[in-house]
């Protein structure tokens, strides 16, 4: 057994009991099996069981808003939104463009001689897709797997971190009421140690692993030994650079949400600043100004705009982080006092605004993952480039200015998988979501998507001897 401890209050939101070694196997054989009756179901067919889906979860989004606040603590105001325009707004691209993207791939006759031959090439769906999805973002996070990879014709196992079991368990309902043929999507509840013994098993095809670089690593390890492909979304230190040319005001408003969003507990947050020198002094008077707004409290309260982050220890981590900067000589711009709910020892805390930073400090260089941001003033566009790459992540990057060839230019220089310009902490499913360093490696979403999940088989048919 485990138990969900939700944040709002400390009490113990629900229980789950780890699968057993049987049922694990079981679920390993049932998807096998089935698989190869849903590569054959076409496409069409199987875009509509998604959509049947899609609109399901939509209709109980707010029944499910209501689920992942108690569980991971967002404010209620946002929480059915993860629903209804992130995760409606990924499924419909993909299903819009599943028919082009997976058909063959006919060849034209290079010259006289292959008149006689029919040449295609079929994306052929892997098998079994192990999709190993995280909790600050569970709907989200897993979409980007699970739906591609049936729509290619996989069957799918999904573990779901165990803060937010109940995600994994509404999916099963979505896709039951949407009439998904039994077993073609499963869910277990196991740990880590079945989690390695699952990727190892001969019957999983591919790995989907959204989470922590040490995670990332783990799933690595455990498929080492085996000819399959892992797709992995790990960490993110994302910066942005604010140019002498920005919007402030626009920058500002966009850059707040972005840092503070969640309370800062998302893969591609906006972590650290950089704001050239002839604006710095404004830019960080309209960022503390608008961040001191925020009211921390209740996240089942629809007036909260900033709640407790998911467990205390991730509260403390985040402490930890800002003292080792304060330690280092950065000045710490929020009064947490003024922010009632914020207490030492639960996961309640302030948001915070840190300058005369600089990337000796935890809070400029690792991974925070809470609801403050460092920002510095910076000479040129040269000094920018250099500290926003001056990191072991990549994930994206934000230019801020309105100037859309100087952004080229300095995208051009970034080490990130996208660049953004005047926008940040946002996905687009029709572009490819991907990083490098150790933001990971592989793509999801977009009509590149479909690669991770399929393989091509080619056919060569003479038509006539």
């Amino acid at each position: 057994m485990y138990q969900v401890i939700s944040p709002v209050d400390g009490s113990v939101y629900a229980e789950r009991s780890l699968a057993t070694n049987e049922q694990v196997e079981a679920a390993l054989h049932k998807s096998v099996s089935v698989e190869r009756g849903w590569k054959r179901t076409p496409v069409a067919e199987r875009i509509a069981v998604c959509r049947r889906m899609l609109a399901w979860l939509v209709e109980h989004a707010d029944q499910m808003g209501e689920e992942l606040t108690r569980q991971i603590g967002r404010p209620i105001a946002y929480s059915s939104f993860e629903i209804k325009r992130g995760f409606a707004e990924r499924v419909n691209f993909m299903c819009d463009i599943a028919e082009r993207e997976l058909a063959d791939l006919a060849l034209e006759p290079a010259n006289i001689s292959k008149e006689n031959f029919q040449r295609f090439i079929r994306r052929e769906p892997l098998g079994v897709v192990l999709v190993l999805a995280p909790w600050n973002y569970p709907w989200l996070a897993s979409v980007n797997a699970i739906v591609p990879a049936l729509l290619a014709g996989n069957s799918v196992i999904l573990k779901i971190a165990p803060q937010t079991p109940l995600v994994a368990e509404r999916y099963a309902e979505a896709f039951a009421a949407a009439g998904l043929p039994d077993s073609i999507f499963q869910y277990l509840h196991i740990n880590h140690d079945q989690v390695a013994e699952v990727i190892k098993d001969e019957r999983i095809s591919f790995v989907a692993f959204t989470g922590s670089v040490a995670g990332g690593r783990a799933v690595q390890s455990a498929a080492s030994q085996r000819f399959i492909a892992t797709g992995l979304e790990l960490g993110g230190k994302d910066p942005a650079y604010v140019r002498a040319d920005a919007d402030l005001s626009a920058a500002i408003d966009n850059l707040v949400d972005g840092a503070m969003f969640n309370s800062g507990q998302s893969c591609c947050a906006i972590e650290r600043i950089y704001v050239h020198q002839d604006v710095y002094e404004k830019f960080v008077e309209g960022f503390v100004a608008l961040t001191r707004q925020y009211k921390l409290g209740n996240p089942l309260d629809p007036q909260t705009t900033l709640g407790p982050l998911v467990r205390t220890d991730a509260a403390n981590k985040v402490r930890a982080h800002i003292a080792d900067a304060v330690e280092k000589g950065a000045r710490a711009l929020i009064d947490e006092s003024s922010f009632l709910m914020s207490k030492p020892g639960t996961p309640y805390l302030a948001p915070q605004v840190l300058v005369n930073v600089n990337h000796s400090m935890l809070v400029m260089s690792e991974e925070t993952f809470g609801p403050v941001v460092g920002i510095m003033p910076v000479r040129d566009d040269a000094e920018a480039v250099q500290l926003m790459n001056d990191s072991r992540y990549g994930l994206t990057a934000s230019v801020w200015t309105t100037d859309a060839a100087a952004a080229l230019t300095i995208g051009d220089q970034l080490e990130t998988g996208t660049v953004y310009m005047n926008r940040c902490d946002y996905l687009d499913p029709a572009l490819a979501w991907t990083g490098v360093k150790d933001s990971g490696r592989g793509c999801t979403l977009s009509q590149l998507g479909f690669a991770a999940f399929t393989r091509p088989k080619s056919y060569h048919l003479r038509l006539t001897l």
